[in-house]
Formats: C-alpha cells, structure tokens, sequence
C-alpha cells in the first residue's frame, strides 16, 4: 500500500502551503511511508486528483484543491477530514492502514473491542 499526499509545491496560497507541511510532516514522524504527489510539475498527477476526487468531495464550480490524500487509487480525504482523523486518533483508520502496536489508535482499537 502506497499512501500518496498531493500537493501543490508552487502554490501561492499560504493555508494552503500549511496543510500540506501539516500532512507531510506528520506522515515523517510517525514513520508512515508515503508518495508525494505534486501537482505543479505533474500533469499526471494533477488528472489522477482531479479524477479521482469523489464528486461529493469537490468544491462546488471547481477543482479540489491539495492537499488530498489516496492509498494506492482509493480516496482517504482532504486535509479537513485528515485533521479530523488526527484529532480523534484514528489516522491509521482515515490512510487505511493498521496502527501499529502501542499506539494511541491501536489502544482505542483494543478498547472496543474488548
């Protein structure tokens, strides 16, 4: 499973720009191998988010805008639905991935389970 993160490396959008360093840098501290995807200087790239971004997550009248997130070609989300994820411990759930032992979102898992 590859997680890709596209992004925007020349966008002009300061919030923008945030969410991205946000996304990518939780992904290098928790040791989550990823793909960065960008946009800018990909016109692969920039078909692939644009097509595979689920209608009902789009903006309305326009393209979705990065960061947006894919393990392998199945949609996770947008950087909203990505911060909503970390909020409550369940990133590893939102990338489509199992959390590793130990942690807060392996623990919760255990939890309700029990």
């Amino acid at each position: 499973m590859v997680i890709k993160v596209f992004i925007a490396s020349s966008s002009g959008s300061k919030v923008i720009k945030k969410q991205q360093q946000e996304v990518l840098d939780y992904l290098q501290a928790n040791k989550i191998e990823f793909e960065r995807c960008d946009i800018a200087i990909s016109d692969e790239s920039k078909m692939f988010m644009r097509e595979n971004v689920p209608e009902n997550c789009r903006p309305v009248g326009g393209n979705p805008l990065p960061p947006q997130i894919f393990n392998n070609d199945h949609y996770c989300g947008n950087f909203e639905a990505f911060f909503d994820a970390r909020e409550n411990n369940a990133v590893y759930a939102f990338l489509g991935l199992t959390a590793p032992p130990g942690s807060k979102e392996a623990e919760a898992l255990a939890k309700q389970e029990s």
